[in-house]
Order: structure tokens, then C-alpha cells, then sequence
């Protein structure tokens, strides 16, 4: 394999077993092996665990940027049946799961932004990427008449990102996919039709 190669094999692997795992019980070694790279030559691809993570969370928010974009741009549907499609599919995701694992930007939030910084504003970006999306589809919903003309598509964004991100993160807890099933019926039949 080039180096290029090899060191994005390690950010897919890395991706998969944080995902699982978490950041800071990810061993280096482990990656390495699962990689098939050989032991002692991370630091050849990564300064440092720090830029390892870095990068596995860019690996994850270029995949779920492009996720989000299947959903959102998707003009088959209305704009709110693609919202209404992505949580379908995000509830259907936890299912697969048995929900184990959750959102991986949301988990690694959890663990590590109140650790390093650099974390906290690199994953605070990626869920403003996810709202900036979000509150594009909103304001196409508004400007089709969807829901009222003057609703506010960052703040409707903002608030659904957030209870979401929540949704999920009790979903985890309860081992069920009710609390993402609630809200969705609740920001649909109650947040959107007072927007």
C-alpha cells in the first residue's frame, strides 16, 4: 500500500473501532493491527493519537456530510419529507444497531469536548455544517409554503440538531429508538406547525 493508502486505511479502521470504542480506550495498537500496518509505524502517518483523531473525525463528517446531502437535496421529495425520511432512516440505523452506538460526532462530543479544545471546536464545526444544512432544507420549506414564510430556518435547525443529538443520546441509554420515534412526532406535529 502507498502511504497514502495506509494512512487511510488507519483513519476507516480508527473510524470504525472509536465508533464502537470510544477515543480514549481506542488503542493505537489495536488500529494498527486491525489495519494490518505494522506495530511501531503510526507515528510515520500521524504526528500524534491528537491529529489520528482529527482526522477520523473529518473521515466521519465528509461520510455524513454526503449522507445528509442524499437526504436534503434529494428533490424527489418535499423538503419536509426529506427531513422527515432522514429521521426515518436514522431510526431504522439505531434499530440495525440494537442501539449501541449512536451518533459518533455526538459520542465523541460526549468524551472529549470538555478535554481538548481543539476536539470541542473541530466537532462544534462539524455540527454547524449539519445545522447550516438543515436550515437550508427549513428555509426551502418556507419558501414552498411548507411552514410559515417568516419561520426562523437556523433557530428550527438549531432546536431539531439539538433534541436529535438528544433523542439519540437517550435512545443509547434506553436501548430503544422511542425517544428518536417521540421526537420526531412531537417536532413535526408541534415545533413546525406553531413555526
Amino acid at each position: 500500500m502507498t502511504r497514502t493508502a495506509t494512512r487511510s486505511e488507519l483513519v476507516r479502521v480508527g473510524t470504525e473501532i472509536i465508533a464502537q470504542h470510544g477515543f480514549n480506550t481506542t488503542g493505537l495498537n489495536a488500529v494498527l493491527r486491525s489495519a494490518g500496518v505494522p506495530k511501531g509505524s503510526f507515528y510515520y502517518y500521524f504526528a500524534s493519537k491528537e491529529e489520528f483523531g482529527l482526522a477520523v473525525i473529518e473521515n466521519f463528517a465528509d461520510e455524513y456530510a454526503t449522507r445528509l446531502d442524499s437526504f436534503l437535496l434529494n428533490a424527489k421529495f418535499t423538503p419536509l419529507q426529506r427531513i422527515r425520511n432522514y429521521f426515518k432512516d436514522g431510526v431504522a440505523s439505531m434499530n440495525r444497531c440494537q442501539c449501541m452506538h449512536g451518533c459518533p460526532i455526538g459520542n465523541l462530543s460526549l468524551e472529549l469536548a470538555g478535554q481538548n479544545e481543539t476536539f470541542r471546536a473541530r466537532l462544534d464545526a462539524v455540527f454547524r455544517d449539519w445545522q447550516k444544512r438543515f436550515a437550508q432544507c427549513f428555509a426551502e420549506a418556507a419558501k414552498v409554503g411548507e411552514i410559515a414564510a417568516d419561520s426562523d430556518a437556523k433557530q428550527l435547525a438549531e432546536f431539531m440538531l439539538s433534541g436529535w443529538e438528544g433523542a439519540i443520546l437517550r435512545a443509547k441509554v434506553m436501548k430503544s429508538a422511542a425517544p428518536m420515534k417521540a421526537f420526531v412526532e412531537v417536532f413535526f406535529n408541534r415545533v413546525l406547525t406553531q413555526a
